[in-house]
């Protein structure tokens, strides 16, 4: 089956997973860059990013190269930010929502914090899906790597 990680990475963590699954299951990777970066330090990292998340806002994307017809599978990857999905995710799902019914659909969430599943299902409920084919939740796994959360990433691989 053939697959495409659509994700966004702020810090790292999900870029790692991404490449990790990607590199398991042969699939592609499709990273979501927002025309105006967002700030990746200090209070205003938390305060504009968790304020475009509360606010479901729909940030510009950089142009997005990827023909989602060819794919059956879409794996959603994103940091947790004030409980939900980050706003690139929202961006690309409701511009390409009619395409996405179609396919199956998982999803993994990175936190350093708590909220990841709570998250993933508010993900669920905006495409629309009755279930999601495979989720997880992994902590920090860049940023405080060990051989326990590559073995969940890989098993996460496993289900897909």
């Amino acid at each position: 089956m053939k697959t495409l990680i659509v994700y966004y990475s702020l810090e790292g963590n999900t870029k790692y997973a991404a490449d990790k699954i990607a590199q398991a299951i042969g699939a592609d990777t499709l990273q979501l860059v927002p025309k105006k970066a967002y700030s990746d330090k200090g209070f205003s990292k938390f305060l504009w990013g968790g304020k475009s998340a509360l606010m479901a806002e729909k940030p510009e994307l950089e142009l997005i190269d990827a023909n989602l017809d060819e794919y059956e599978q879409i794996v959603f990857g994103f940091p947790v930010w004030a409980g939900t999905f980050t706003p690139p995710l929202r961006t690309f799902i409701e511009e390409n929502l009619a395409a996405l019914k179609s396919k199956k659909i998982a999803a993994f969430a990175c936190q350093s914090g708590a909220g990841g599943e709570k998250a993933i299902e508010k993900l669920r409920a905006l495409i629309g899906a009755e279930k999601l084919e495979a989720t997880a939740v992994f902590r920090d796994p860049k940023g405080k790597p060990s051989q326990d959360k590559d073995a969940q990433i890989a098993a996460f691989s496993e289900r897909l």
